[in-house]
């Protein structure tokens, strides 16, 4: 289709592999080429903000060797992966919801997404291609009937989308699947945006998210990276030597070579390590001191920390960094409360609607993420809840013993005093006798 090529602005070939396909014996990965375009992710590598400062590239891989990044990514995609993702029905007049335990996509969602995809690892996936590339994308697998069966993660690097002026359609073209080993698993394929789930980051322009990579931590990261890297070299084989021996006079190599095997000798090993050294010869010990440059690596260390978090919206003590504190409260439950809202709450929203209106395209079906595991009090404070909450706090009960159980999931024990709307706690009014009863209008 030339017009698919020429909208997406790059023409990328089917790819078959051959029966008798075997992967070079030194190769060690196989990645699609694309043309580098101005607006595409390989122009922004090269030609992108902060390039030409000598600082590193900050890829996907060289990003995910910064602890500050790595722990950012693991918090948020490791968070949303534990949620269960529940199906509701709508009642359009009203709006009230109630959940749905029958449909077959609530396997798919919470249990497994397609074959080789269990539906945790899959959000994972989905979420970290949000934090490093800007977008996420999985493939819809329909039945014959069209109905959404699976879910296939894709890689954003094997994604390129563009827009049918006629009709202002998303059209995406997927690379085949280059594995580690030199497979190449499928063909390139063509979809239209409903056989497509596209969840982009903060940042859309209508085609792709932004990327922290390339924007906000194009100098923090590179920064971090080349900090590592430095530390790396200050500190490998003892490269900074704690002492020096000094001399007014010309020692010659032999006597150098004589001096230096006399300490290796004497100081090499544990047992001699606080062995005195002693010097003739008019050697003079001078002690070395750290340098102010050196002894700031560790402070801007800390400080690229704070820069990475601030990029993904995490407090820093959430990763490790515990020098400052928060201003969420100092309770786990006012924490957590703080992280989903703050944090996770803009994913999960893209997130949900993006799966409503491409597996339902209907107002009475919607996907919700369970957060109440994250925001859940301590267990002193939830049961103090609960029980005011049932009415036995001298409070008009809101919830029935079996919804308060299955809030800790407990089972349900049924029977009566399930009414809503009394107080347990206060005994009936007693009848008084000196009235009449009252008589049936009817009779």
């Amino acid at each position: 289709m030339s017009w698919l090529s020429d909208v997406l602005g790059v023409t990328t070939p089917a790819v078959a592999v051959p029966a008798d396909f075997e992967p070079p014996k030194n190769a060690t990965q196989m990645v699609p080429l694309t043309e580098i375009v101005r607006g595409s992710p390989a122009w922004a590598d090269m030609f992108g903000p902060g390039i030409g400062a000598g600082l590193p590239g900050l890829t996907e891989h060289t990003a995910a060797t910064v602890t500050a990044i790595y722990a950012c990514w693991s918090l948020i995609s490791g968070a949303i992966q534990t949620l269960p993702v529940h199906m509701m029905s709508v009642d359009i007049p009203t709006g009230e919801r109630s959940r749905i335990f029958d449909d077959p996509l609530l396997w798919v969602l919470n249990e497994e997404m397609s074959v080789r995809w269990p539906a945790p690892i899959g959000w994972e996936f989905l979420t970290k291609s949000i934090l490093a590339e800007g977008d996420a994308f999985a493939i819809i697998r329909r039945d014959r009937m069209f109905k959404p069966i699976a879910l296939e993660p894709v890689h954003p690097i094997r994604v390129v989308n563009g827009i049918v002026p006629e009709t202002g359609r998303m059209v995406y073209r997927i690379a085949p699947e280059y594995l580690a080993n030199g497979q190449v698993i499928g063909q390139t394929r063509d979809f239209d945006q409903d056989d497509i789930i596209h969840i982009p980051g903060f940042g859309f322009d209508g085609l792709r998210g932004m990327t922290p990579l390339r924007y906000s931590l194009r100098n923090a990261g590179a920064v971090a990276i080349a900090a590592q890297e430095f530390a790396g070299r200050f500190f490998v084989n003892g490269a900074r030597p704690d002492y020096a021996l000094t001399t007014d006079t010309n020692l010659s190599d032999k006597r150098l070579k004589e001096i230096s095997n006399a300490i290796d000798e004497r100081h090499r090993n544990v047992q001699n390590a606080h062995r005195p050294m002693l010097l003739d010869g008019g050697l003079k010990f001078a002690q070395l001191q750290v340098s102010n440059q050196d002894m700031q690596l560790l402070g801007q260390r800390q400080f690229q920390i704070e820069e990475i978090a601030r990029a993904y919206g995490v407090p820093p003590f959430m990763i490790g960094h515990n020098e400052k504190t928060t201003s969420w409260g100092s309770g786990v439950e006012a924490m957590s409360i703080g992280f989903v809202r703050y944090t996770l709450r803009p994913y999960l929203n893209k997130i949900e609607r993006e799966l409503d209106r491409k597996l339902f395209r209907t107002r009475s079906r919607v996907t919700v993420f369970d957060t109440s595991d994250l925001e859940q009090a301590d267990t002193k404070t939830l049961y103090e809840s609960l029980r005011s909450a049932v009415g036995r706090a001298g409070e008009p009960r809101i919830m029935t013993p079996d919804e308060a159980r299955a809030r800790i999931r407990l089972p349900k024990k049924g029977g009566a005093a399930d009414e809503l709307g009394v107080n347990v706690g206060v005994a009936p009014a007693a009848k008084d006798s000196s009235q009449p009863e009252p008589k049936d209008a009817a009779l």
